[in-house]
């Protein structure tokens, strides 16, 4: 069974920073693609990014591109996204989720494990 523990979330000024981590467990890391969903209250969940089994590759939502950072350690099973230039629509719980591909987790419903999630807020 794989397990996955996202850390990192809490509360934060706009315009400031966090890095949310992922630890992944109960499987080879490297075996699959690893990304951030999010979901903010009373909406449904939205694709954050993604990063290849390799971290070759990356891809982001439109809403975060340019201000997150996708990136993954396999040596330490982690899978990391660095947030900048936060803004109260960041606002939302975190979720850590891996699939066999980055397509599959750009698509949602193809994630096959999910973490717990991290809540992230940001006041303005």
């Amino acid at each position: 069974q794989v397990q996955l523990v996202e850390s990192g979330g809490g509360l934060v000024q706009a315009g400031g920073s966090l890095r949310l981590s992922c630890a992944g467990s109960g499987r080879t890391f490297s075996s699959d693609a690893m990304g951030w969903v999010r979901q903010a209250p009373g909406k449904e969940r939205e694709f954050v990014a993604a990063v290849s089994r390799t971290g070759s590759i990356q891809y982001y939502a439109d809403s975060v591109k340019g201000r997150f950072t996708i990136s993954r350690d396999n040596a330490k099973n982690t899978v990391y996204l660095q947030m900048n230039s936060l803004t109260p629509e960041d606002t939302a719980v975190y979720y850590c989720a891996s699939g066999k591909t980055t397509a599959t987790i750009t698509r949602i419903n193809g994630v096959d494990y999910w973490g717990k999630g991290t809540l992230v807020t940001v006041s303005s």
